[in-house]
């Protein structure tokens, strides 16, 4: 592993800790040239599915990019990169327990945009706006309309029974 400040490839480790639940190793390293230090993360590389496009390519999954997408769709927004990590994490797990050997992009923006919804609302009409390519502002008008009819659902108290006779 090269010092990502002086490219020198001598260095220490100074600490290793678990994250993610066990599938990702933190270590904190020590330049021996710059005295500097850095983390890097381990993780065990596994196999994913191949990712078939609208177009009709397939490309192998890229957890950079998925987080790169995320974090444009929350630019600004009280979203820790904690909590994007963690949806990447979780959206690497849920393709691998997919157990397909192919997986269409639309499944993982819908997917995508789930998880979205539940983290913050602004986030998730930014990237559905990319994602869904609205042609007008009356598509885009019915996605907001489409939000907000499910948060007023979620957020109505039960209805105490009525009395009998």
């Amino acid at each position: 592993m090269r010092c990502p400040f002086c490219q020198d490839a001598e260095n220490k480790v100074i600490d290793s800790r678990e994250s993610h639940e066990g599938s990702v190793i933190r270590r904190r390293r020590e330049c021996l040239q710059c005295k500097r230090r850095f983390t890097t993360y381990e993780r065990v590389e596994e196999l994913y599915p191949l990712i078939a496009k609208k177009d009709g390519r397939r490309e192998t999954f890229d957890r950079d990019k998925l987080l790169a997408g995320l974090k444009k769709a929350c630019e600004k927004r009280p979203v820790s990169a904690d909590q994007l990590e963690e949806t990447v994490v979780s959206i690497e797990r849920w393709l691998q327990g997919m157990g397909e050997k192919e997986v269409p992009s639309s499944v993982i923006g819908e997917e995508v945009m789930r998880r979205l919804q539940t983290l913050d609302e602004v986030a998730y009409v930014r990237f559905a706006s990319v994602y869904r390519s609205f042609r007008d502002i009356s598509e885009f008008m019915e996605e907001l309309k489409d939000l907000l009819s499910d948060r007023t659902r979620e957020r109505k108290p039960p209805q105490p029974a009525g009395k009998d006779g």
